[in-house]
């Protein structure tokens, strides 16, 4: 009550004051009031997420809020006491690492503050938070000590039990004032705080595992839907469906030691924005009727987390479910994976590599296709070469689930690196748009639709010209940069708007969790804002134009062999002949029950599930970050003191006076 009354005199007192401008500034409620004491920050927080062994990533220590005055790390290379450490990019991994080997320097770190500023990259010689291989328990081969990212730290697999946030660029000037306030006014009886408000459930209710969580309902699944179609439909009432696969490949999540500032723009993104582009290019070849395999496209998500994506497919292929209907595992002559391929013409060389896994007939007719369509671009900023024989076999990639699923299939990881990765920022909040560039997208592009072309066209005699009428639309690909890898304009972009009704204009790559019982006709709700416009994309491009490919969605559009597409835009869509379907992609040790997760024991008949951590994600009520100033304990003290002492003099003049009083009248 008392703090109540004292909020509603402050407003009273505030609410009427005349500024030298001679404006009057009102403050009408106690929200006002609150706003002109507390500064509410934007951040991107490190979460908790877990599996079935622990955990890692970042959390308050308990149940309540975390207050600490916060300082500058420069500035203090001792913590002598609980503070909100504020550091600079090229501090966090030293910073970490002491953490990790200083306890008794960590017991004072109430939360870490990391600073954002233009131009990060340029910095930095490199900074990736992922390991120096990873994923390597799922590598079809022994070497996994390769170091594939050379400069990873692996820090964002540890555990920390505080609070960590990325800043925006205001805040992190905010923060800035705010840190160099403290350090000047060290002997003042004020501080300038930071509050993190990063309670997750899992440690609320002492779950610190993926199983007891999932029990206990205090965390989900990660997870979320790939999106696969084919070039042309197929006709999946047909009894006959013996025509090879050409499976190409790419993927749409990436990972990131903070949960929303997660964009992968080179690793994988820039794949998934060639493969597009490609898609593109070949809708608009009028031979597609006439191929002699059969092209099918799939974009995968979760693969930054155990190949959830990749796995559950080839699971779902196994169960021949409605997700995969029309698909046969036995007809997959070779996949084709678009990696990352975005900084190619970064480089001096400007290289393409071939990364593959032994060698077979349809491998040596992909390198053949891919040499064959590399000549047709005519351009001597473009080369197309084998990856070094020492390597111990191909990167991290889809492709290692297919292999560790049959060790004799065929393919090929196209990559614009060699024996390590060239992206500096791998798994990093900055692999940015700044990372990578359009020419090396476009020529990835370029080389994936001729070669895709050649392969479905059976290798038959292929004039120059069917080629190089393969065009790859340039200003699509820097359309599709700025819509998934910046917020201006984002998915607010009309490429984006033209299929979905985006739930936010910022785009992150990061997988996300699964609601609900996983389904190849999912609520779109449900779906990712990627995922969605990925799925209206493909079912657009790959679709037959028909008479009636224009109409409206009728109950009927839902049938085999049709998509409705746009429906989101207009409430209407737009009924097209299209082999299009969402695939969940979620562990494969993992099944919906009841309404909850279930964790199914582990299958010696599937090595890639004895693997499998089943990762899942925290569960939480709010985030939130903000700072404000308090008055120094030790003065609260002081004042607390003195105002018991002058209650007692005021108490003693007025007993003194009152007897000087009396004994006075007495005497008259």
């Amino acid at each position: 009550m008392a703090p109540k009354f004292l909020q509603l005199l402050l407003v009273l007192s505030f609410q009427l004051h005349l500024s030298f401008s001679g404006q009057l500034s009102v403050m009408e409620s106690v929200p006002d009031l609150q706003s002109s004491m507390y500064v509410t920050l934007d951040g991107y927080p490190c979460v908790r997420l877990l599996n079935l062994s622990g955990e890692i990533g970042c959390s308050n220590p308990g149940r309540e809020k975390v207050v600490a005055p916060i300082i500058r790390l420069k500035n203090s290379n001792e913590l002598s006491q609980l503070s909100a450490v504020l550091l600079s990019v090229d501090d966090i991994e030293i910073f970490f690492a002491r953490i990790l080997n200083d306890t008794a320097f960590g017991r004072n770190v109430a939360g870490v503050l990391v600073e954002s500023g233009p131009e990060s990259q340029n910095k930095l010689k490199g900074f990736s938070p992922a390991l120096k291989f990873p994923q390597s328990d799922f590598a079809p081969y022994r070497s996994i000590n390769y170091e594939w990212n050379p400069i990873g730290s692996g820090i964002m697999w540890n555990t920390y039990n505080f609070p960590v946030f990325l800043l925006s660029q205001s805040s992190t000037l905010t923060l800035q004032k705010a840190a160099l306030n403290n350090e000047k006014n060290k002997k003042s009886y004020t501080a300038d705080v930071a509050e993190f408000d990063l309670v997750m459930q899992t440690m609320k209710a002492g779950t610190h595992d993926s199983e007891s969580c999932l029990k206990e309902n205090t965390c989900l699944p990660l997870g979320g839907y790939s999106v696969w179609s084919s070039l042309p439909p197929i006709n999946i009432s047909s009894s006959e469906q013996s025509k090879p696969i050409i499976l190409a490949v790419a993927s749409m999540d990436s990972a990131s030691f903070f949960r929303d500032k997660n964009l992968g723009a080179d690793s994988p993104v820039s794949g998934l924005i060639a493969l597009l582009a490609a898609v593109d290019a070949l809708s608009k070849v009028d031979s597609v009727d006439d191929f002699d395999k059969q092209l099918v496209f799939i974009v995968f998500t979760g693969e930054a987390w155990g190949y959830l994506g990749s796995r559950r497919f080839l699971l779902e292929l196994d169960l021949q479910s409605d997700a995969v209907s029309g698909l046969n595992y036995s007809l997959i002559e070779t996949v084709v994976e678009i990696g990352s391929v975005g900084k190619v013409l970064n480089q001096e060389a400007k290289n393409f590599f071939v990364h593959t896994a032994g060698t077979s007939s349809a491998t040596n007719e992909t390198l053949d296709a891919l040499r064959f369509a590399k000549d047709s671009v005519k351009s001597d900023h473009i080369n197309v070469l084998s990856a070094n024989a020492s390597n111990p076999g191909i990167p991290p990639s889809s492709f290692m689930a297919f292999l560790r699923k049959n060790s004799l299939t065929s393919g090929v990881v196209l990559e614009d690196f060699d024996t390590a990765f060239t992206n500096k920022f791998y798994h990093s909040h900055l692999d940015d748009l700044s990372n990578i560039n359009s020419s090396g997208i476009v020529a990835a592009a370029s080389l994936v639709a001729r070669t895709l072309y050649i392969l479905a066209s059976g290798n038959k005699n292929i004039s120059s010209s069917a080629l190089t009428s393969i065009n790859v639309n340039d200003s699509l690909v820097e359309e599709l940069m700025g819509c998934l890898l910046d917020c201006e304009p984002g998915l607010s972009c009309e490429l984006v708007k033209n299929y979905i009704t985006p739930a936010n204009t910022c785009p992150s790559n990061y997988v996300g969790v699964i609601l609900d019982e996983p389904s190849s006709t999912p609520y779109i709700g449900y779906v990712s804002d990627i995922s969605r416009f990925v799925w209206n994309f493909l079912a657009e491009k790959t679709s037959i134009s028909k008479e009636n490919a224009t109409s409206v969605c009728s109950q009927d559009c839902n049938n085999e062999g049709k998509a409705c597409i746009r429906a989101e835009t207009d409430g209407k869509g737009v009924c097209v002949v299209s082999t299009t379907r969402y695939v969940p992609a979620y562990s494969t040790r993992l099944k919906f029950e009841s309404g909850s997760w279930i964790v199914l024991p582990p299958n010696n008949s599937d090595p890639m599930g004895l693997l499998d951590a089943v990762w899942t994600e925290s569960n939480w009520n709010t985030i939130g970050l903000r700072v404000y100033t308090v008055q120094n304990a030790s003065f609260d003290n002081v004042v607390l003191l003195g105002s018991i002492a002058i209650t007692v003099l005021a108490y003693l003049a007025i007993v003194i006076t009152r007897a000087f009083l009396t004994k006075a009248l007495k005497r008259d």
